[in-house]
C-alpha cells in the first residue's frame, strides 16, 4: 500500500509516495518510534467502565467463582485464592469508572469475604460458618491488605490522571476562548475627530446657541 505524503516538505529527489508500512509512516508517531508490546498487550485488553455496584457486584461473583473452582480443584489453598486476588482487585480498580474511583478499595475486600466462604470449611451451621470466615480473614489478612492496596493505588494514580486531564481542558479552553471569539471591531467615535458629534453640533465641539424670536 502507498499514501501520499500531502504538502509536506521534501528534500531535492525525494518521493511525494511512500509505502505506508515504512518507518516514517508510523500512525500517531511522527518520530516513528515503535511502541512497547507491554503498552500493546494493555491497550488490546478491554475496557468496560462499570458503576461502583457494578464493579462489586463483579468483585463478588469472580472471587466466589475462584473460590469454589480452588475447592474443587486444589482442595482450597488460601495461597492460590490469595493470589488470584490480587489480579482481580486490580481489574477493578481498572474497570470502575472515574465517577465512583472511591468504590474500588472498598468492594474489594467485601468480594474477599464473599469468594473466601467455599474454602473456610465452616461446619455446625450458620454459626460455624460466620466463624470460620471470620478466622480465615483473619489469618489471611496478608492477601487481604494486599489486594485492596493494589486496588487503592490504581484508583489513586486514576484519580489523579483524571484530575490532571480536566485542568488540561480547561487550560485549553481558556487559552482557545479570546481565539474563537470575533475580533472587536472600532468604536462608534474611535474614528471621530474631537467634537464631531451628532446632529447639530458646531465645528470645534460647541452647540450653536439659537436666537431668541420676536
Amino acid at each position: 500500500m502507498y499514501r501520499v505524503t500531502g504538502r509536506t516538505r521534501r528534500g531535492p529527489g525525494g518521493p511525494r509516495v511512500q509505502r505506508a508500512g515504512a518507518p516514517g509512516a508510523a500512525a500517531g508517531k511522527p518520530n516513528g518510534r515503535p511502541v512497547p508490546p507491554v503498552v500493546l498487550a494493555l491497550r488490546r485488553l478491554p475496557q468496560p467502565r462499570l458503576t461502583g455496584l457494578g464493579a462489586g457486584l463483579f468483585a463478588s461473583a469472580v472471587m466466589l467463582t475462584l473460590g469454589f473452582l480452588d475447592l474443587l480443584l486444589l482442595d482450597g489453598s488460601p495461597v492460590v485464592y490469595g493470589l488470584l486476588f490480587l489480579p482481580v482487585s486490580a481489574l477493578t480498580a481498572l474497570w470502575v469508572r472515574a465517577a465512583d474511583l472511591v468504590t474500588a478499595p472498598i468492594g474489594v475486600p467485601i468480594a474477599f469475604a464473599v469468594g473466601v466462604v467455599p474454602i473456610a470449611g465452616g461446619t455446625g451451621g450458620f454459626g460455624g460458618q460466620a466463624m470460620a470466615v471470620v478466622t480465615a480473614l483473619a489469618v489471611h489478612a496478608g492477601w487481604l491488605y494486599g489486594g485492596t492496596l493494589v486496588a487503592g493505588l490504581i484508583a489513586s494514580v486514576r484519580k489523579v490522571r483524571e484530575m490532571g486531564r480536566r485542568q488540561h481542558l480547561v487550560r485549553t479552553a481558556a487559552a482557545a476562548a479570546p481565539a474563537a471569539g470575533n475580533p472587536a471591531g472600532p468604536s462608534a467615535g474611535a474614528g471621530e475627530a474631537p467634537g464631531a458629534g451628532g446632529r447639530g453640533s458646531a465645528p470645534g465641539g460647541r452647540t450653536p446657541r439659537r436666537r431668541p424670536v420676536g
